[in-house]
C-alpha cells in the first residue's frame, strides 16, 4: 500500500526528477508538475496527500498557486511544503500566512524533507482530514463543510454509495476494491470539475460512501453523468466472464450483479434543515430508497 500521494511542483528537472525517484523509493506515489497551472489542474483531478511547492515557477509563482489552492474548497485542506531558494524571514512569513504548512530552503537535506513530508501526511491522516485510500477529505473536514452549509443558501448535498462491492471484494480482494474507491473518487472529481462550481466540496465519509456538496444549478446533470460514467468505467474492474454474465457467480449459483451507484440528494432550495444531522440522515434515506429501486430493477 502506498504511503501517500505527493505532487512535486518544480520547474528544475534535475530537482523534480530526483525528488520523484527518491520518494517513489520511499513508497509514495509521486506526480510532477513544472508549471503552476499544471499543478492546479492535477489537484482538481485527484487531490494529493501533500504538495511540495517551489516558489519560482515559469507561469505563476508558488504564492499564487498556494493562494488558489487555499481559497478553493476542494483543495483547501491539502498540506503544502514550500521549497525555495529564498531564505528571507519575510518570504517565509508570507508563505505561512497564505496557509503553507512548512517551509524548506534550497539546498536542502533530503532526509529532513522526508521527515517533514511524512509528518505532514501522518498528521492530516491522524486528524481524520483525508481518507488514505482516496485522498478525499474525511469526517472532520466533512463536518466543517456541513456546518458552513447551515449558514449558506442554494446548495445541494449529494450522498453517493457503491452498491454490490462486498461480493467484488470477496472475489477480487481488498486491493482491487480499494482501486474501485479510487476510481470513484477520480470520477467524482472529473464530473464536478465539468459541471460543478469552484466552491464545491467532495468527501469520503468512509467505507463505500462519498459526498458532494455543490452550488451548481444543474444537479441532475452531475448525478446522471456520474452514474453513466461509473456504469461504463466499472466494467474494466471485472474480468471478461463476469462482464459477460453481468456479475459474479456465487457458491449457490446465483449471480451477484455488477456494482452500481446509489445516490441521495437534498437541497436547501426544496427543504429547510434545522441541523447537520438532519441533512445527512435525509440524504442517507434518499440514497437507501434509490438503492432499493435500482435493486428491484436489476432483479426483473
Amino acid at each position: 500500500m502506498s504511503n501517500g500521494r505527493i505532487l512535486v511542483v518544480e520547474d528544475d528537472f534535475d530537482i523534480s526528477n530526483m525528488l520523484r525517484i527518491y520518494f517513489t523509493g520511499q513508497g509514495y506515489n509521486v506526480e510532477v508538475a513544472a508549471r503552476g497551472s499544471d499543478a492546479l489542474a492535477l489537484t482538481r483531478k485527484q487531490s494529493p496527500d501533500l504538495i511540495v511547492l517551489d516558489i519560482m515557477l515559469p507561469d505563476m509563482d508558488g504564492y499564487a498557486v498556494c493562494r488558489e489552492l487555499r481559497t478553493t474548497t476542494r483543495t483547501s485542506h491539502i498540506p503544502i511544503i514550500f521549497l525555495t531558494q529564498r531564505d528571507e524571514r519575510s518570504d517565509r512569513i508570507a508563505g505561512l500566512e497564505l496557509g503553507a504548512d512548512d517551509y524548506i530552503t534550497k539546498p536542502f537535506d533530503i532526509e529532513e524533507l522526508k521527515l517533514r513530508v511524512r509528518t505532514a501526511i501522518r498528521s492530516y491522516q491522524r486528524l481524520n482530514m483525508t481518507d488514505p485510500r482516496t485522498g478525499l477529505p474525511s469526517s472532520r473536514l466533512i463536518e466543517d463543510q456541513l456546518r458552513e452549509l447551515m449558514r449558506s443558501q442554494n446548495w445541494s448535498y449529494i450522498e453517493v454509495g457503491i452498491e454490490n462491492i462486498a461480493p467484488f471484494n470477496d472475489a477480487y480482494g481488498f486491493v482491487a476494491a480499494d482501486e474501485v474507491l479510487r476510481f470513484t473518487a477520480l470520477l467524482m472529481n472529473e464530473v464536478v470539475d465539468d459541471f460543478g462550481t469552484a466552491d464545491d466540496f467532495l468527501g469520503h465519509t468512509g467505507g463505500t460512501a462519498f459526498v458532494i456538496i455543490t452550488f451548481s444549478r444543474d444537479v441532475p446533470k452531475i448525478t446522471t453523468t456520474l452514474e453513466k460514467k461509473f456504469d461504463e468505467g466499472i466494467l474494466t474492474h471485472y474480468n471478461f466472464m463476469d462482464r459477460e454474465q453481468g456479475g459474479i457467480r456465487q457458491a449457490d449459483g446465483l449471480i451477484s450483479p455488477l456494482m452500481y451507484l446509489s445516490i441521495g440528494v437534498v437541497s436547501s432550495n426544496t427543504q429547510q434543515f434545522s441541523d447537520i444531522r438532519e441533512i445527512t440522515e435525509t440524504a442517507a434515506e434518499m440514497r437507501r430508497r434509490d438503492a432499493e429501486n435500482k435493486h428491484q430493477l436489476q432483479s426483473k
